[in-house]
């Protein structure tokens, strides 16, 4: 199915830009602004102290001083909005008044603050499992190309990893850990009511980046099972709710957010420089060596020739109102164009959304339609330039200068006969300049939701959401013909391109109805949901492998091997509903149960019911609290329960039918000249099933002094049964000796603890603080279907150097994703000793019986600092994150320390790091543990400070100019370049966090 995407997203983004346009023409108006003075107090007269006063549609706005009284420059028609933590809101029209007083009724119960939750929305004060709600508009957003980017260190039991700092790259996101070591333990991203695909788009590292962070207004994460239950199958792994924002009634809203900033490395790898290298070549080889005379007559920093300081730049304008009461709108469009620190590396990307709110019937019909649309171009450079920048000789030129015909001028490794050396390295500039790995991606997700009010029955409504989530993506990789890579790259090392091309198209939609009734009954409320749930999963990719024009004229051919297409689909059906039910407002019940049907098992097993159940006690609201009131203003205990799945498995639609996949290229059978790709049958298991994860959640909610002092604190237990994991079988039984099949167990603990303050209010000086902190570990319990004492567990974990060594292991009674080692000995001076482990046996001999399970990447503490302080018009934002206890294996070091592998006898050198004289190893050591660092980091995500223009002029209200610095510093004892990435811990080719300096601009008409 080939559809011109590019023609549809373009049409879209032009025509949101058109009506935005026609709007602002439209609306176009001055007016007159007055000072307004007056008095904010509760309704015992006492002076209420910061107090927000905020004009309507603006950002101008003013708190209340120790007198409880405020000043403000407004249009003489404009709207005053008071709120105050614990009062109840209230919009004032000024009508031309220049003092208005006001009286602040209590709202001690909040009963009008709600939080997004699956299918609907729940009283905050209602809530029974464990959900945090985090206002988007209010983070110190840094330079976020994507949505992930904003929830780092915000929410306990939250982590967020980025990949790396390449412009788009995506992040790895984890609730409370991981549920699974085969399947997804990504969690469920739903924007908008759509769950959408985080399974990966070709030609896009982070599938979240379709949503410009500026049209976010909250992000909702629900941690525990008794608040994921509701989503079933999808949910093992928490849930994200993104909810966008909306039109408004009221004026016309303008809103422009830009950018412009400049990316800088942060370090390098610390290998030798041409003399110490020259030196430490000499000194260990001899100067009449071979290896002496493989040295050249150059000095070049290979790391200076790669990286590049960039600029980039990025612009959001947002138009709201409503055309009347009848239609609230939201309209935006954006532009991001990111340049990397790695030369070649950079995105651009267009994106739109529209939002329509109209209500029908006097707002017993409510409609909601949206529509986001990006257009993402990426042009990817290889990471392999870094490897090969950190150990190409620093003694060699970049380009050539024999005149060789190899390599189209750039300097490669030649043979005595002047020929390229086949194993030789790849020059670095040349990978980034000589190939060229480009994409482009459209994708828009969109949905229209319809909430009716039924007329014969006070509190029913029905629901249904119609939903959409499609993407297409193509692109191509082209090496040069005669680059260096073309001679030491690839299965065939013959000079010519070894060049790709791909198509992906991808169709998720999604249709969900259900009833809910809520009402009161005395001291009894219910809230009971009941629905239906219908998704399909729909993926067809092309792959092509082209010669360049001058080979294909060459070799008469225009593929240089076979291309493949296929095309594949899958279906969820569910029914759910969910009973919350009060009693006296402080006894809270929550049930929930989901019953899935996957299309991914077999008919016997494609069913799993997934119930929940909560129970949550208002102790601020019981009799014997009442004196404590001028202290404590919210404390309430949680306990709940609940089994999610997991139905993502990661090895197709089809993992439990027999199926048939072609041989390798080269097993081929001849018919005559007639060459016959073989067929071979796969290993399967009919009875595969869901991953299941049950979960055990205890959590205190608490305020202090009207709220001015929030916090929750939860301990949870995981466990996950049913674990995927490939183990052993009789040979002959399943055409293979191994089989992926429900048989482990996995469990996860953890505390969490949140907190957040205002400890400075004034009319001046006013200081938010917000903390975070969680303690996470899992373990493995099972592994196989029988006990096997001699059963180590799953290796994993490739690394750079020595053929199938792996580092990673899955292992019983040990943290899934843990390091696989020998454990290093060292002398007196701590150096390693060489070739010195622990005979962990007594056996008197060094073998793999001898490795042990050491560390793991997953930090045992992460935690997040986050502080807003504003005097007058100046405001300081900055963000902290600390990770404590993560290890890293660092692959860098273990593969350029070894004297051993300084000189490849075919002619060619590599370098080494500086590291490589203190533990002056001879041999090659990759599985010693001294390789296995702490990486345990405090890192400043983000620090900007700003100014804030009030009522510029009529037609501008408000402005801020702010400069911030994004990575400013990472305080870390590991000894690689960057202790955070998403790599199994694996430190290489990792593409390094760059320093931001971002200078922008917020204005509001």
């Amino acid at each position: 199915m080939y559809v011109n995407f590019k023609k549809i997203t373009k049409a879209f983004l032009m025509t949101m830009l058109s009506v935005m346009l026609m709007i602002l023409s439209a609306n176009a108006q001055t007016g007159v602004t007055i000072n307004v003075r007056g008095t904010v107090t509760d309704i015992a007269g006492e002076p209420i102290i910061g107090a927000n006063i905020l004009v309507q549609g603006t950002s101008s706005g003013t708190i209340t001083d120790y007198d409880g009284n405020f000043t403000l420059q407004v249009p003489a028609d404009g709207i005053l909005e008071i709120s105050y933590i614990g009062y109840r809101p209230q919009s004032i029209p000024v009508n031309n008044r220049t003092t208005i007083n006001i009286t602040m009724e209590e709202d001690t119960e909040l009963l009008e603050e709600v939080v997004v939750i699956g299918y609907g929305t729940v009283r905050k004060d209602d809530a029974t499992g464990s959900v945090v709600a985090v206002d988007a508009t209010k983070i110190n957003r840094g330079l976020a190309t994507s949505p992930s980017a904003l929830l780092a260190g915000q929410v306990a039991g939250l982590s967020v990893v980025s990949s790396g700092g390449a412009p788009g790259s995506s992040s790895s996101i984890r609730i409370r850990g991981g549920s699974s070591m085969s399947a997804s333990n990504d969690p469920l991203i739903v924007i908008d009511g759509v769950p959408v695909d985080t399974e990966g788009i070709n030609g896009m590292d982070d599938p979240l980046s379709t949503i410009n962070a500026n049209d976010i207004e909250t992000f909702t994460v629900l941690k525990d099972a008794s608040a994921t239950a509701i989503y079933g199958s999808r949910a093992s792994n928490g849930v994200i709710i993104i909810t966008t924002k909306k039109g408004h009634s009221g004026k016309l809203r303008v809103a422009y957010n830009g950018n412009v900033s400049v990316s800088t490395r942060t370090g390098l790898v610390d290998v030798m420089d041409a003399p110490t290298f020259r030196n430490y070549v000499i000194d260990s080889f001899g100067e009449g060596s071979q290896q002496a005379a493989a040295l050249g007559n150059t000095e070049t920093n290979w790391q200076d020739k790669i990286f590049r300081t960039a600029v980039s730049t990025d612009h959001n304008l947002s138009v709201s109102g409503a055309i009347t009461d009848f239609l609230p709108y939201r309209v935006s469009v954006g532009y991001t164009n990111e340049n990397g620190i790695l030369k070649t590396s950079g995105l651009e990307r267009y994106t739109g959304s529209i939002n329509l709110s109209p209500t029908f019937l006097d707002g017993s019909l409510r409609v909601q339609l949206n529509a986001k649309g990006v257009y993402n171009t990426n042009r990817f450079a290889d990471r392999g330039a870094i490897n090969s920048a950190t150990q190409f000789d620093p003694t060699m030129p970049v380009y050539s200068e024999t005149n060789s015909p190899y390599g189209n001028g750039y300097h490669m490794s030649l043979k005595a006969d002047g020929t390229p050396i086949d194993i030789g390295l790849a020059n670095p500039l040349a990978i980034l300049e000589q190939k060229s790995d480009k994409s482009k991606v459209y994708r828009s997700i969109g949905n229209m939701q319809v909430d009716y009010s039924l007329p014969f029955l006070e509190g029913l409504r029905a629901n249904l959401n119609m939903g959409y989530d499609i993407s297409e993506s193509n692109g191509d990789v082209i090496i040069t013909d005669n680059s260096p890579m073309s001679w030491v790259w690839g299965d065939y090392k013959a000079g010519w391109g070894e060049n790709s091309t791909y198509y992906q198209h991808k169709s998720n939609t999604l249709l969900d109805f259900y009833l809910n009734y809520t009402n009161n009954f005395g001291v009894h409320r219910i809230d009971a949901m009941g629905g239906y749930s219908w998704q399909r999963f729909y993926r067809e990719e092309e792959n092509t492998y082209p010669y360049s024009a001058a080979m294909a004229a060459q070799t008469g051919n225009e593929f240089y091997k076979e291309g493949n297409d296929y095309s594949t689909e899958s279906y969820v059906i569910s029914f759910f509903g969910r009973l919350n039910y009060s009693l006296l407002e402080r006894y809270l019940l929550t049930l929930t149960l989901r019953n899935d049907g996957s299309s991914r098992f077999s008919p016997g097993n494609k069913w799993g019911l997934f119930p929940s159940a909560a129970f949550a006690w208002r102790i601020i609201n019981e009799p014997f609290m009442e004196n404590a009131g001028d202290v404590m203003s919210d404390l309430k205990l949680r306990l709940g329960y609940g089994v999610t799945g997991q139905q993502n498995l990661g090895n197709g639609d089809y993992p439990w039918m027999g199926r048939y996949s072609y041989s390798k290229a080269g097993a081929n059978y001849f018919f005559g000249n007639t060459k016959v790709p073989l067929i071979r049958p796969l290993a399967y298991d009919e009875n595969l099933k869901w991953e299941e994860t049950a979960t055990y959640n205890a959590g205190l909610d608490f305020g202090f002094l009207n709220n001015r002092i929030s916090g929750t604190f939860d301990v949870y237990y995981r466990k996950t049964t049913d674990l995927l994991n490939t183990v052993g079988i009789a040979a002959g039984t399943n055409f293979s000796n191994e089989l992926l099949t429900n048989v482990g167990e996995l469990e996860n603990k953890g505390v969490e603890f949140s907190i957040t303050g205002r400890p400075i209010v004034s009319k001046d000086l006013n200081w938010n603080v917000s903390y975070n902190i969680t303690y996470n570990r899992n373990r493995i319990t099972k592994l196989t279907i029988n006990d096997d004492p001699s059963y180590v567990g799953v290796r994993f974990g490739g690394i750079d150097g020595g053929t199938g060594n792996n580092i990673a292991i899955h292992s019983v009674n040990y943290p899934s994703g843990s390091f696989y080692v020998y454990e290093q000995v060292y002398d007196n001076d701590g150096r390693p000793l060489e070739g010195v482990f622990v005979d962990q046996n007594a056996d008197g001999q060094i073998n793999e019986e001898d490795m042990i399970v050491y560390k793991n990447a997953a930090p045992d503490l992460f935690m997040g600092l986050s502080s807003q302080l504003s005097y007058k018009n100046w405001d300081l934002n900055f963000s902290l994150r600390s990770n404590i206890g993560n290890y890293v294996y660092n692959n860098i070091q273990s593969n350029r320390e070894s004297r051993s592998i300084t000189y490849d006898p075919s002619g060619w050198l590599k370098n080494k790091v500086n590291s490589a004289t203190f533990t002056n190893f001879d041999a090659v050591h990759y599985q010693s543990s001294y390789y296995i660092q702490n990486a345990s980091f405090l890192k400043m995500d983000n620090i900007s400070v700003g100014y804030n223009f009030n009522n510029v002029s009529n037609w501008l209200q408000s402005a801020r100019l702010h400069l911030t610095v994004q990575n400013p510093f990472v305080i870390t004892k590991y000894k690689g370049l960057d202790p955070e990435f998403t790599n199994d811990g694996i430190d290489n080719n990792i593409y390094p966090h760059p320093r931001v300096f971002i200078l922008g601009f917020n204005l509001n008409f």
